[in-house]
């Protein structure tokens, strides 16, 4: 038998429990899928949420952002942005933003405009973090540098997603 969205669920406990609606964590509540970042130089992506799944797949660099498709208990379903990942413990994770270059070559801008001045350029898979992003255009910092960059060169940031 279905259980209506938002509907409340008796836990054996006895207690009750609201169902997350459709999009959203069963943990957290948190929508989903949504981006995070990998805490620590390393990171063991599990075949399923548990110690006891083998390892398929080893992050290795801290501040990658991740997207996360899934929550069970203490453990969330990543992948980057090649699709490749598996189960994660939430621990290793921050809810800090980045951003991965995906051109060849992005241009930090002075102002969220194709004509601004360039203030530096940043290559394929460097990693950098979000400061705010607006719908088509993101600020970042890299290095101690600082610009606007298309949202179409960046992967770790919603097309719609505005952040302030």
């Amino acid at each position: 038998m279905a259980i209506p969205e938002g509907a409340a669920q008796t836990l054996p406990d006895g207690s009750a429990a609201s169902l997350p609606a459709p999009g959203e964590g069963a943990v957290t509540r948190l929508p989903l899928p949504r981006f995070v970042t990998l805490k620590t130089d390393e990171g063991n992506a599990r075949r399923g949420p548990g110690l006891s799944h083998r390892i398929d797949w080893v992050f290795k660099r801290a501040g990658m952002p991740l997207r996360v498709t899934a929550e069970y208990e203490n453990w969330r379903r990543v992948e980057d942005q090649e699709g490749l990942g598996g189960w994660v413990h939430y621990s290793l994770l921050s809810g800090v933003r980045s951003v991965l270059i995906q051109a060849e070559q992005a241009e930090f801008r002075a102002a969220p405009d194709s004509t601004a001045e360039v203030v530096v350029r940043a290559e394929r898979n460097v990693i950098a973090r979000i400061l705010q992003c607006t719908p088509d255009w993101c600020r970042l910092t890299a290095d101690g540098e600082r610009g606007w960059v298309s949202k179409a060169a960046l992967w770790g940031v919603d097309p719609e997603e505005v952040i302030e």
